[in-house]
């Protein structure tokens, strides 16, 4: 398969369990910014130092250097037949930054798989998690920031015409069943 994929959707909605799942019936490399900072850490790069030192002093990555290592990432051998992108763009400039980024190799994204759920459902798996941090007034505001965030991502994607909404609330075999509806018919044409 040569897709390039992009996950989008609140915390809890699912989109670690289905990125898995693609990985393992697409065999897609799983490019999450969380694992690549860590990575970047440990390797000592340029980039990951930059990073962690934002990090430790508990404040934001900048853009500037969270779309290096994105791009970094995106430059790796396994990458070139397609990838599925988790946790960014988290902003407007980080997606205009991604259209760049791919556009200088000549690829674009086929699809963003957008993940959406009721605030009730989000909030019943985040609880079930069981973090000691979570009570739902604090689950409903952090999916209240993160809503604010996702959706001017989901339109800018919209417009593009490349965005997918999938029901996340389903059990998990029902959602991947739609995930991998979209992405045969994405592969076919």
């Amino acid at each position: 398969m040569s897709l390039n994929i992009m996950l989008l959707g609140l915390p809890g909605v699912g989109k670690g369990t289905q990125a898995a799942k693609i990985v393992e019936k697409y065999n897609l490399p799983h490019i999450s910014t969380g694992d690549m900072f860590r990575a970047a850490m440990a390797n000592e790069t340029e980039l990951g130092m930059k990073a962690k030192s934002f990090m430790d002093a508990g404040d934001l990555v900048p853009d500037e250097v969270t779309n290096g290592i994105v791009a970094e990432r995106l430059d790796e051998e396994d990458t070139k037949p397609g990838f599925i992108l988790d946790g960014f763009p988290r902003n407007l400039e980080q997606a205009h930054a991604l259209e760049d980024m791919l556009s200088k190799e000549g690829r674009s994204l086929d699809a963003v798989l957008y993940f959406t759920a009721d605030t009730q459902v989000l909030v019943d798996r985040m609880m079930a998690r069981g973090r000691a941090d979570d009570t739902p007034e604090v689950i409903k505001n952090r999916l209240d920031v993160n809503g604010k965030l996702t959706e001017p991502i989901a339109d800018f994607y919209a417009e593009k015409g490349i965005l997918h909404k999938i029901d996340g609330a389903h059990e998990l075999d029902t959602v991947f069943a739609d995930v991998k509806k979209l992405l045969d018919s994405l592969e076919n044409n």
